[in-house]
């Protein structure tokens, strides 16, 4: 069985939030009660609502603690009320209007929709970074009134931008929590801006990207950056414990690595840059326009040391038929035009043109990526390959995905596989491709939803790290991970299926029946629980419908 490198032995786990005494965590809480309060209000609209407020309390709470500190510095000559006393400190100036206790206090008016309004445009002026960002949807006839205020008060009753809250990342936990839900609640429109979590991770576990630039050309809420951030800080942490001076022991995340991003969507944009905000990101080269990478390419001469991203599966709105000449479609060494009809293989090659010399790619695409060969696709696959720059696969469980039913994996590309010039040290592995299949990985959330643990993703990221660094100690595991050679995948018409080379588990001589059917009886019966229960409440809502004595 493929071992943990060194890097993936530490600890995994990360408490999401603090647990009180009814095993419940701030995040989950604040979500039940604001979710209470949503009414007739669609969540595609609801969050934006919610997400906003959350970032007024913290980027008050922020400013009311630094305000303080002048105050009693006022006999020094401080000023609580020049806004460069906050700049220096890397905090948001905060009008009297758009306080938190300004608008708390108004939170039983009938104006508060518009106050909070109000206050969002009077902190864009103050703050250029956030110009163009922040929600102005509070005055709305259709947001019940009464309902903002109590979602107000409840806001109000959470820390969230003081520096012993940031140093919790207690904000941090909120919003990916709530952005989670949010997704959730809106199902595949919500797959728009917000990628599961542990797939995110796992992409970032995989990569390592200690230090350099980091482009996401379709970067959705900014997740991908957010965890790379986390990435660094983790490892440096880590390292610090252990007293050593390992190469993560000195790293500061916000000076190591510089993010760059585009997306499409406006609003998805806005809640990428509060995201980032929120976390103290400098999110200024995070670009917002409406035409899209492809047609309006906001990094033309970006050449990044990391991409990861997951562009929308087999995409064939993209504007193809206006870039058949284009420049990107000449990286591999020749012109190679992907099909108008899906945009799958243009984001290979718009990601590949992207990547510096050493640079490393990550990303998501759906399972027909790897065997495809119309208009052209099996040519770029096969040249891609025989250029050496394939270097690892992933099958990914069904049901990870909150807009897709379409099975996904993950795509790992390298411009250079000799192993040296790269921000870690790394073995050569020019002629080997790795197949890694995760299908049977991963828990049932719900029986729509899958996630992967943080075992699975350390297996994941530990059987990747051990064959491509120096000191790894790999070994093929069928059923689970094997290495081919460029001519073993030219044999089988460069398709890139991991099942294909994996192979089938060794059968286990100590195969427990009784307790496997425990186990499915056990998930059955859980199933089915859940439908009654479904159909329970559906009869429950019939039942209050009162008909018009005439409808019969």
């Amino acid at each position: 069985m493929a071992k943990t490198s060194k890097i993936e032995q530490e600890p995994a786990r990360h408490q999401k939030g603090k647990e009180d005494a009814g095993g419940e965590t701030l995040e989950k809480k604040l979500w039940k009660a604001a979710d209470k309060l949503r009414k007739n209000m669609d969540a595609a609209e609801y969050k934006h609502v919610v997400l906003g407020l959350i970032f007024l309390k913290y980027i008050s709470d922020a400013f009311e603690e630094q305000y303080q500190n002048l105050v009693s510095q006022i006999a020094d000559g401080a000023d609580p009320e020049d806004k460069n006393e906050y700049l220096a400190e890397k905090v948001f100036f905060v009008p009297a209007t758009a306080r938190w206790n300004y608008i708390q206090g108004r939170a039983t008016q009938p104006t508060i929709g518009k106050d909070i309004d109000d206050a969002m445009d009077a902190i864009e002026k103050d703050n250029p970074l956030l110009r163009g960002v922040l929600p102005k949807v509070f005055a709305q006839e259709k947001l019940d009134k009464a309902s903002l205020g109590g979602l107000v008060n409840l806001v109000g009753s959470a820390t969230l931008g003081t520096k012993e809250a940031q140093s919790k990342d207690i904000l941090g936990q909120v919003f990916e929590y709530f952005l989670g839900e949010f997704a959730l609640s809106e199902g595949k429109k919500g797959g728009q801006f917000y990628t599961p979590q542990s797939v995110v991770k796992l992409l970032v576990e995989m990569l390592e990207p200690y230090e350099g630039r980091v482009f996401d050309p379709c970067c959705g809420s900014g997740g991908m950056f957010v965890q790379s951030e986390k990435f660094i800080k983790k490892h440096q942490d880590y390292y610090k414990k252990k007293g050593t001076q390992g190469i993560a022991s000195q790293l500061n995340p916000t000076d190591r690595i510089s993010i760059y991003g585009q997306e499409s969507n406006q609003t998805t944009w806005r809640l990428a840059k509060m995201n980032l905000s929120i976390r103290g990101i400098d999110s200024s080269n995070v670009k917002w326009n409406n035409e899209g990478s492809f047609l309006n390419d906001a990094h033309k001469d970006l050449k990044a040391d990391y991409i990861i991203a997951n562009p929308p599966f087999n995409d064939s709105d993209w504007s193809g038929e206006l870039l058949r000449n284009d420049a990107r479609w000449k990286v591999l060494g020749e012109q190679l035009t992907p099909p108008v009809g899906n945009a799958n293989y243009a984001w290979i090659q718009h990601f590949l043109y992207h990547l510096a010399p050493t640079g490393q790619a990550g990303f998501v695409l759906s399972k027909g990526s790897l065997t495809t060969n119309t208009a052209g696709e099996g040519e770029i696959r096969k040249a891609l390959i025989e250029k050496g720059w394939m270097d690892c696969i992933v099958n990914l469980p069904t049901k990870l995905f909150l807009n897709t039913q379409i099975p996904a994996c993950l795509w790992f590309l390298s411009r250079n596989r000799k192993g040296n010039g790269s921000s870690l040290p790394l073995r050569s592995r020019e002629n080997e491709i790795l197949f890694i299949d995760a299908r049977n990985m991963g828990f049932l959330v719900n029986r729509k939803n899958r996630d992967l643990s943080p075992e699975d993703i350390d297996l994941i990221a530990g059987t990747y790290h051990n064959w491509r660094n120096p000191d790894g100690n790999y070994e093929d595991v069928a059923g689970f991970c094997k290495v081919a050679t460029i001519d073993e995948v030219a044999k089988l018409n460069y398709v890139l299926t991991p099942g294909r080379y994996v192979g089938l588990a060794d059968e286990e001589d100590d195969f427990n029946f009784v307790e496997r059917f425990t186990n499915l009886k056990a998930e059955l019966e859980k199933q089915i629980a859940e439908e009654a229960d479904l159909n329970e409440k559906i009869r429950q809502n019939l039942s209050k419908i009162k008909l018009p004595v005439n409808a019969v």
